[in-house]
């Protein structure tokens, strides 16, 4: 799904502002999609001239006018008629696992601590949704928050049970480069 139909479906739950919908990435979609307001502003403006969102702006003390979205009947039907398709193919985006591809050209403690940080950093998101997923206010968010966790949970028991294989590749590697091997 792309950032303007995103966009399009999040407005099926209210009326949002644009700060409201990168929030929504950041929370809601982090496990699926990353998006920022680079992406999000140019959909929301291109929903707007298509008419299937509206805009309206609304005063603040001191502050610019807040932009308020809200989807058309149109945009409803666009959208429900979008997600009713049969979905493609998911996609995994990882700079760490694509920086693993290449182990066997690097020292092993390099590839120890990628391992250590992706680890790191799934347990902290798995402590962080599983606080979360509770409070989550529809089945379909509490789902993605579950699913989310056991993902991670399952990434970190597979690299702790197999991480000996690119530790090993790249250990040889090391020291066929300490003994002038090539």
């Amino acid at each position: 799904m792309n950032v303007r139909m995103l966009c399009l479906g999040f407005l099926t739950f209210g009326d949002s502002t644009g700060y409201e919908i990168k929030k929504a990435f950041q929370e809601r979609l982090s496990l699926l999609y990353n998006a920022g307001y680079g992406s999000i502003y140019p959909s929301l403006n291109k929903l707007h001239e298509d008419g299937l969102v509206m805009l309206r702006e609304e005063a603040q003390n001191n502050r610019p006018d807040k932009k308020v979205y809200s989807i058309t009947p149109e945009g409803r039907a666009c959208f429900e008629t979008y997600v009713q398709r049969t979905p493609g193919e998911d996609h995994f985006r990882s700079e760490a696992l694509t920086t693993l591809m290449f182990s066997h050209l690097l020292p092993k403690e390099h590839v120890s601590d990628v391992l250590d940080l992706i680890i790191a950093t799934y347990q902290e998101k798995i402590h962080l949704l599983s606080e979360d997923c509770d409070m989550k206010p529809t089945p379909s968010e509490k789902f993605l928050c579950g699913f989310g966790v056991k993902v991670r949970e399952a990434a970190i028991d597979y690299i702790n049970q197999n991480r000996h294989m690119l530790e090993s590749c790249a250990q040889e590697n090391s020291k066929k480069q300490t003994d002038g091997v090539e």
